[in-house]
């Protein structure tokens, strides 16, 4: 019963050798004689089809991504699909061969004997590069830069016997590429390797490689897997036998349990997965590794015990102490059962706290958990969402902290704290709490940073990966808040998109000099519309000024956001305007280079007068443009 909580804490924020992360956990697998949490990469299939297929020559494979992304994983699903000995992977050396041997006619062999390979190859496996590659400021070995000159040869010979499997972060590759001895074959297979990762691609012409960046996969799938194989472990049916005792491991009162089923509920599931998805449209990918952090640090979190991750014998204490409440799925979601400095070096706990859930708020939310108690209006949800969690709802603590708050009667700065905190802890807890259909009246989004984010994936995400069109409203809100960007005026109009500039700075403030209005309806070639990018998996809003004349510009969450909250309050929101209100000038930037291009096939009109045209705004926020003729 003990064993699988041991085990499942190597997946958690517990500190180890990053770089032997999934040796690690399988040897400690086959130490315990217990299953890994195991479950087919999206990309798995496709990485063992170059090289076991019958149809086609195998060709060499790079796998690259950030730490954590499943790169050593995947090899050893190839290693095993091509029938290689475990023992030899066992091995902690980061290089490995395979060689096939068939007679001529392969008719005589049985399918499902060996990979229907269609030359015989050697195979050579280097399932890391960082460990196979020298120390900064070193020297290659020669055997070493001997066989890597070999793949870059392999990659440009049709009639090559060997072929490559080579795992490395990006970085890593184009930077060890760099250190090889120049040879024509060394420095086009190291510009193949940078044209892939800057285009996104995963072959080209004439190329024998397939490039794989992990780092691409959806978050939010890769989320999907872990969690069914995390909730459905074999590990999880032995804690359930028998009948334990009211305190004990997987008793009624076991936080363990409680995290464990609350994390299987489908309104749970959702919620977390609509984060990570979030993550995917800000450009933020979580790799696999994190997310079974995430998981293993919902369920074990305790801020108290040993490594912050309980053990079966840390339950009945932490039952006793009466500090039960502290190991909140809910709290543990988002690191808080860490450190600050270990909470904030953890990719996915740095990406889940700019979402801000838990301090962000609004008055519904604040006086449902403050005054909802009794209360004619709010009373039904404080009860559903507080008082009946008998785990994570109100307890002593929370109605004693609460009623001193109210009434003012300490003074004591330390225990007004202590409530503000459980506060947060309780808002977090209602962002998985609150069903679907009472999002509206509740405005859960309020409790994050990005309150137009349910929006964004319900109405734009989903509509456009459905093939169906975005809401008029939605799109003219979108232009309205692009208008008050590349004018720098509070323009309320949303039928045509605005550019200007101040005469010779396009990125300027204010500009007030009108160069083109582009119709945001069908005509004459010009649109403004939204799109889905099935390859990318990102959102994209389009300016056409003619068929073949378009400007894209990629629409991720906090755009989204920020374009809403200016069209909407007309301020820029400070907490991300920066970073936001440059991409959107750059923006503007590439529309007024498409419009140029468009004049330059237009017949220029010649004239002795240079016309501008001057934008201001009636009372109303109207767009009012006056042309002026200037005299040369």
């Amino acid at each position: 019963m003990n064993t699988w909580l041991k085990f499942l804490r190597h997946y958690g924020p517990v500190p180890r050798n990053d770089n032997m992360y999934d040796e690690t956990i399988q040897r400690s697998a086959r130490r315990q004689r217990i299953a890994p949490i195991d479950f087919e990469h999206p990309y798995q299939a496709r990485v063992i089809n170059c090289f076991n297929q019958a149809s086609a020559d195998p060709v060499s494979v790079i796998l690259t991504g950030t730490a954590g992304d499943g790169k050593t994983h995947l090899c050893r699903q190839v290693w095993k699909a091509l029938k290689g000995n475990d023992e030899d992977w066992a091995s902690d050396s980061p290089y490995l061969t395979i060689q096939f041997h068939y007679p001529k006619d392969r008719t005589t062999w049985p399918e499902s004997h060996l990979p229907a390979l269609y030359r015989n190859v050697t195979i050579h496996f280097i399932r890391d590069l960082s460990g196979w590659a020298p120390q900064q400021g070193a020297e290659w070995e020669p055997d070493k830069e001997e066989l890597l000159q070999k793949f870059c040869h392999s990659l440009f010979n049709p009639d090559t016997d060997e072929v490559f499997l080579i795992a490395a972060n990006d970085g890593q590759l184009v930077e060890s590429w760099r250190r090889l001895k120049e040879t024509e074959d060394v420095t086009r297979a190291r510009q193949v390797f940078e044209d892939l990762l800057v285009e996104d691609r995963q072959e080209q012409s004439g190329v024998r490689l397939r490039f794989f960046n992990l780092s691409r996969a959806s978050s939010a799938e890769l989320f999907d897997r872990a969690i069914e194989k995390f909730l459905a472990h074999p590990g999880w049916d032995e804690l359930k036998h028998g009948v334990p005792g009211e305190n004990d491991l997987f008793g009624p009162k076991c936080p363990i349990r409680q995290n464990y089923e609350l994390l299987g509920t489908p309104l749970v599931r959702a919620r977390l997965r609509s984060l990570l998805e979030l993550c995917d449209y800000n450009g933020l990918h979580v790799p696999v590794r994190q997310i079974l952090l995430l998981l293993t640090n919902a369920v074990l979190g305790h801020p108290d015990v040993g490594q912050h991750l309980m053990l079966p014998g840390d339950v009945p204490k932490v039952i006793a102490a009466g500090t039960v409440s502290k190991a909140s799925l809910y709290n543990n979601i988002f690191g808080a059962n860490l450190s600050d400095i270990r909470r904030q070096s953890i990719t996915i706990f740095d990406f889940l706290e700019r979402f801000q859930i838990g301090y962000e708020t609004s008055n519904r939310v604040d006086n449902l958990l403050i005054f909802g108690e009794g209360d004619e209006n709010l009373g039904g949800y404080f009860e559903t969402f507080i008082e009946k969690d008998k785990f994570y709802g109100a307890d002593e603590r929370f109605y004693a902290a609460k009623r001193e708050y109210i009434e003012g009667t300490s003074e004591d700065e330390e225990k007004s704290n202590e409530f503000l905190h459980m506060l947060v802890a309780q808002r977090r807890g209602l962002f998985f709490k609150i069903p679907k259909d009472s999002e509206v009246e509740l405005n859960l989004w309020e409790l994050t940073v990005f309150r137009f984010a349910g929006e964004y994936l319900e109405e734009v995400v989903n509509v456009l990966k459905r093939g169906a069109v975005v809401k008029r409203p939605l799109v003219s809100r979108l232009v309205k808040g692009l208008n008050r960007v590349f004018t720098g005026m509070l323009i309320n109009s949303d039928r045509e998109l605005f550019l200007a500039t101040s005469g010779n700075y396009s990125q300027a403030k204010v500009s007030r000099i009108l160069v083109e209005r582009v119709s945001v309806d069908p005509s004459k070639g010009e649109k403004v519309i939204l799109r889905f990018a099935p390859a990318s998996g990102r959102v994209l809003l389009l300016v056409f000024f003619a068929p073949d004349n378009f400007v894209d510009f990629d629409l991720t969450l906090i755009r989204y956001e920020f374009l809403s909250r200016i069209a909407m309050e007309g301020a820029l929101p400070a907490s991300f305007s920066k970073e936001c209100y440059e991409d959107l000038l750059a923006f503007k930037s590439k529309l007024i280079a498409a419009y140029t291009r468009r004049q330059a096939k237009e017949e220029a009109q010649a004239g002795s007068t240079i016309s501008l045209t001057l934008l201001s705004l009636t009372e109303q926020g109207t767009p009012d443009p006056r042309a002026v003729e200037i005299m040369p």
